[in-house]
Protein backbone atom coordinates (compact mmCIF):
# COMPACT_ATOMS: atom_id res chain seq x y z
CA UNK A 1 0.00 0.00 0.00
CA UNK A 2 3.05 2.29 1.04
CA UNK A 3 4.44 1.99 -2.43
CA UNK A 4 1.00 2.60 -3.95
CA UNK A 5 0.93 5.92 -2.02
CA UNK A 6 3.81 7.14 -3.43
CA UNK A 7 3.11 6.36 -7.00
CA UNK A 8 0.46 8.35 -6.53
CA UNK A 9 2.12 11.61 -4.83
CA UNK A 10 5.04 11.26 -7.55
CA UNK A 11 1.53 11.35 -10.33
CA UNK A 12 0.21 14.22 -8.27
CA UNK A 13 3.69 16.24 -8.94
CA UNK A 14 3.94 15.15 -12.15
CA UNK A 15 0.49 16.25 -13.49
CA UNK A 16 1.04 19.47 -11.82
CA UNK A 17 4.27 19.85 -13.63
CA UNK A 18 2.46 19.19 -17.15
CA UNK A 19 -0.09 21.68 -16.04
CA UNK A 20 2.52 24.85 -15.35
CA UNK A 21 3.99 23.56 -18.46
CA UNK A 22 0.81 24.15 -19.91
CA UNK A 23 -0.08 27.27 -18.25
CA UNK A 24 -1.88 26.70 -15.61
CA UNK A 25 -1.44 28.49 -12.10
CA UNK A 26 -2.13 26.07 -9.61
CA UNK A 27 -4.44 27.77 -6.88
CA UNK A 28 -5.05 24.39 -4.37
CA UNK A 29 -4.13 20.64 -4.20
CA UNK A 30 -6.08 18.14 -1.90
CA UNK A 31 -8.80 20.97 -1.64
CA UNK A 32 -11.45 19.14 0.90
CA UNK A 33 -15.02 19.96 1.41
CA UNK A 34 -17.28 17.58 2.93
CA UNK A 35 -16.22 13.86 2.14
CA UNK A 36 -14.88 15.23 -1.27
CA UNK A 37 -11.13 15.92 -2.25
CA UNK A 38 -9.99 17.45 -4.77
CA UNK A 39 -6.81 16.66 -6.11
CA UNK A 40 -5.91 20.00 -7.83
CA UNK A 41 -7.84 23.46 -8.54
CA UNK A 42 -5.82 25.05 -11.54
CA UNK A 43 -7.00 27.84 -13.22
CA UNK A 44 -5.44 29.31 -16.70
CA UNK A 45 -7.60 32.42 -18.21
CA UNK A 46 -11.14 32.49 -17.67
CA UNK A 47 -11.38 28.69 -16.76
CA UNK A 48 -11.26 26.44 -13.48
CA UNK A 49 -9.57 23.02 -14.11
CA UNK A 50 -11.03 20.47 -11.56
CA UNK A 51 -8.56 18.19 -11.57
CA UNK A 52 -8.38 14.53 -10.77
CA UNK A 53 -5.36 12.51 -11.10
CA UNK A 54 -5.39 8.82 -11.80
CA UNK A 55 -1.87 7.26 -11.62
CA UNK A 56 -1.94 3.75 -13.40
CA UNK A 57 0.57 0.40 -13.85
CA UNK A 58 -1.36 -0.29 -17.13
CA UNK A 59 -2.37 2.16 -20.19
CA UNK A 60 -5.44 0.33 -20.71
CA UNK A 61 -9.07 2.58 -19.46
CA UNK A 62 -12.37 0.68 -20.20
CA UNK A 63 -14.45 3.50 -19.76
CA UNK A 64 -14.28 7.27 -17.67
CA UNK A 65 -17.15 5.94 -15.47
CA UNK A 66 -14.58 3.52 -13.99
CA UNK A 67 -12.03 6.48 -13.39
CA UNK A 68 -14.65 8.47 -11.67
CA UNK A 69 -18.01 6.88 -10.98
CA UNK A 70 -21.05 8.96 -10.28
CA UNK A 71 -21.31 9.34 -6.45
CA UNK A 72 -17.52 10.60 -6.68
CA UNK A 73 -18.30 12.58 -9.91
CA UNK A 74 -20.97 14.45 -7.76
CA UNK A 75 -18.31 15.13 -4.92
CA UNK A 76 -16.08 16.81 -6.59
CA UNK A 77 -19.20 19.07 -8.58
CA UNK A 78 -20.07 20.12 -4.41
CA UNK A 79 -16.31 20.69 -3.68
CA UNK A 80 -15.91 22.82 -6.86
CA UNK A 81 -18.86 24.95 -6.36
CA UNK A 82 -17.81 25.66 -2.90
CA UNK A 83 -14.13 26.47 -3.96
CA UNK A 84 -15.79 29.01 -6.36
CA UNK A 85 -18.34 30.66 -4.26
CA UNK A 86 -15.87 30.90 -1.46
CA UNK A 87 -12.97 32.40 -3.46
CA UNK A 88 -16.09 34.64 -5.41
CA UNK A 89 -14.38 33.82 -8.75
CA UNK A 90 -16.31 34.52 -12.03
CA UNK A 91 -14.78 31.83 -13.85
CA UNK A 92 -15.98 28.81 -16.25
CA UNK A 93 -15.35 25.34 -14.55
CA UNK A 94 -14.54 22.31 -16.32
CA UNK A 95 -13.53 18.72 -14.60
CA UNK A 96 -10.12 16.94 -16.21
CA UNK A 97 -8.96 14.05 -15.45
CA UNK A 98 -5.00 13.18 -16.14
CA UNK A 99 -3.73 9.74 -15.92
CA UNK A 100 -0.06 8.95 -15.30
CA UNK A 101 0.90 5.51 -16.82
CA UNK A 102 4.38 4.18 -15.28
CA UNK A 103 6.03 1.32 -17.71
CA UNK A 104 9.10 0.08 -17.53
CA UNK A 105 10.70 3.32 -15.13
CA UNK A 106 9.07 5.72 -17.41
CA UNK A 107 5.84 8.03 -17.47
CA UNK A 108 3.05 8.79 -19.83
CA UNK A 109 0.72 11.51 -19.14
CA UNK A 110 -2.79 11.69 -21.09
CA UNK A 111 -4.61 15.07 -19.98
CA UNK A 112 -8.38 14.44 -20.79
CA UNK A 113 -9.99 17.97 -20.75
CA UNK A 114 -13.85 17.58 -19.43
CA UNK A 115 -14.30 14.68 -19.08
CA UNK A 116 -17.25 15.08 -17.71
CA UNK A 117 -20.29 17.87 -17.62
CA UNK A 118 -21.64 18.63 -14.14
CA UNK A 119 -25.47 19.11 -15.12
Amino acid sequence: MAEHNEFGKVGEQLAVAHLIKNGFQIKYRNYRFLKAEVDIIAQKGATLAIVEVKSRSTHFIDDLNDLIPPKKRKLLVLAADHYVVEQQLDVDVRFDIITIFKKNGSFKIDHIEDAFYHF
